[in-house]
């Protein structure tokens, strides 16, 4: 039996959850944000009270590792890593482009066996962070930032009907044009969509370094200088 705390911060959603056996049994959620060094201290606390008066033990960490927004992932990880050391528990990532497919893959049975997942984080523009699974979540293309045009993933969506999710999905509606191109709105990360991937990586003993593990940002975060007024 594990326990496993999950914390998710990569875009503008804020949530934590508390799973057991791969049952979610609490999540706090806020999707106005982006206000993660607001809420999410708040969130946790009130996640470990819950787990602490039902007298359940975390026996791990789980934190939605990115790619996504630099401030929110750093966030997020930080936390992460102080309640697993403050608690002597393991500490788990999970890919937030796998989390993303997590309500696709649990609440569409109408997918075909052929179907491919393509999550999408909004990278500003056209750009986006993403990736292509297969229904058992194996990689078809990695992950990468890529900027959307009329050709974008016509190879596949010639063999294959794709289906498309996450905040950056619905801005590519517009751009590509196919009849096998789906796209599924209203598809967030989410901690309590976390528990399957963290429950599996906790199985596996794939454990982090507390220590040293970093946020899989993907790309450098690139600060911006204000220009001069005079």
């Amino acid at each position: 039996m594990s326990c496993i705390l999950n914390i998710e911060t990569s875009t503008n959603v804020c949530s934590v959850a508390l799973s057991q056996d791969g049952v979610c049994l609490h999540e706090e959620l806020d999707l106005k944000g982006p206000s993660h060094a607001q809420v999410l201290a708040g969130f946790v606390k009130e996640t470990v009270s819950f787990a602490d008066s039902h007298a359940i033990p975390i026996d791990a960490v789980a934190v939605s590792k990115g790619p996504g927004s630099y401030t929110g992932l750093r966030i997020g990880v930080s936390e992460a890593k102080g309640v697993a050391y403050g608690r002597d528990a393991h500490l788990l990532s999970v890919p937030t482009l796998k989390l993303l497919t997590v309500p696709i893959l649990l609440g569409h049975d109408e997918l075909p066996e052929d179907a491919l997942l393509c999550p999408m984080i909004d990278a500003r523009r056209m750009e986006v962070y993403c990736a292509l699974y297969n229904r058992a979540l194996h990689e078809v293309l990695p992950t990468q930032a890529l900027v959307i045009d009329e050709t974008s993933f016509r190879d596949q969506l010639d063999q294959h009907p794709i289906y498309f999710m996450g905040n950056g999905a619905d801005k590519c509606a517009e751009v590509i044009k196919h009849l096998n191109a789906h796209f599924i709105k209203g598809i967030v990360p989410r901690a309590k969509n976390m528990v399957p991937l963290a429950e599996m990586a906790m199985a596996r003993e794939e454990f982090e370094d507390v220590a040293y593990f970093e946020p899989y940002y993907l790309k450098e975060f690139v600060a911006t200088k204000s220009k001069k007024l005079l």
